[in-house]
């Protein structure tokens, strides 16, 4: 990708808050990567406003999807209402694609799940399609467990997420190898650093967000077992193909601001 370089840099610049805008340190965030045939992902995304780009995986042209789960430890309007923060876990399910008015990298969210009442506020308000969910996560990061092979200070002694909601069930267990990610700018810029989300509303319209965070320093982890029960209900992926991503990456705390309302396009 030209300018692959200007334009990380220019997402790294963080903006001026507004009222509205969401801050919240991430815990035990897992970015889980999978590549499947980009045909699947292109009834589900307005393929005249975003395209699916392929990559060349294996022999085979392959689009990007992820799953990204995390503990919102401190989630606050941080303008608005500093003083009322809430912590709940969270699951964002996306894919890579381009916007075709700008040429840059973005996600198109299928959805979200929660476990807080907070999800109400957001179909509400901005018809956010964000859904309420029943989690269990038992993680634990022992920062005194060096990985001194690999140079890395802490390392999950166990990693687990599960959750049931009428929008998707889930399984997650990931083994913690502690060996560093080395990213690109350009891998960075498409997997970590696309800021712009886009999504469709509950009444049907596209909406989107913008986000930033920094560099996320992030190591590799290996799937125990993953079950996404979305996807098999989209046709993009069965229970094997879960069990076979592409690419985990872990890191145990990032500080994230959301700025906020979503918009409609």
């Amino acid at each position: 990708m030209k300018n692959a370089s200007n334009l990380l840099s220019k997402h790294l610049i963080k903006r001026q808050a507004g009222w509205l805008d969401i801050r919240s340190d991430l815990h035990h965030f897992a970015l889980i990567n999978y590549a499947v045939p980009p045909e699947r992902l292109a009834t589900h995304i307005p393929t005249e406003r975003f395209e699916i780009p392929t990559y060349e995986i294996n022999g085979r042209s392959l689009a990007m999807l992820s799953v990204v789960p995390f503990v919102d430890a401190d989630f606050c309007f941080y303008r608005l209402f500093p003083w009322a923060k809430f912590r709940f876990p969270q699951t964002n399910f996306r894919v890579y694609v381009i916007d075709r008015a700008t040429g840059e990298p973005v996600v198109w969210f299928f959805g979200t799940t929660l476990g807080s009442r907070v999800v109400s506020l957001a179909r509400g308000l901005w018809k956010i399609p964000w859904h309420r969910a029943k989690y269990e996560v038992d993680c634990e990061f022992d920062e005194d467990n060096a990985c001194t092979e690999h140079g890395r200070s802490g390392h999950y002694t166990h990693y687990r997420f599960s959750f049931q909601s009428d929008w998707c069930n889930a399984q997650i267990e990931i083994e913690d190898t502690g060996i560093p990610v080395e990213l690109s700018d350009e891998e960075r810029l498409i997997l970590t650093h696309p800021v712009d989300g886009y999504f469709y509303r509950l009444d049907g319209r596209v909406g989107g967000y913008s986000i930033w965070h920094d560099i996320i320093p992030l190591t590799s982890g290996k799937p125990r077992n993953l079950y996404f029960s979305l996807f098999e209900d989209l046709a993009v992926m069965n229970r094997d193909e879960m069990q076979q991503p592409h690419s985990i990456f872990l890191c145990p705390s990032i500080n994230f601001d959301i700025y906020m309302p979503p918009k409609p396009l």
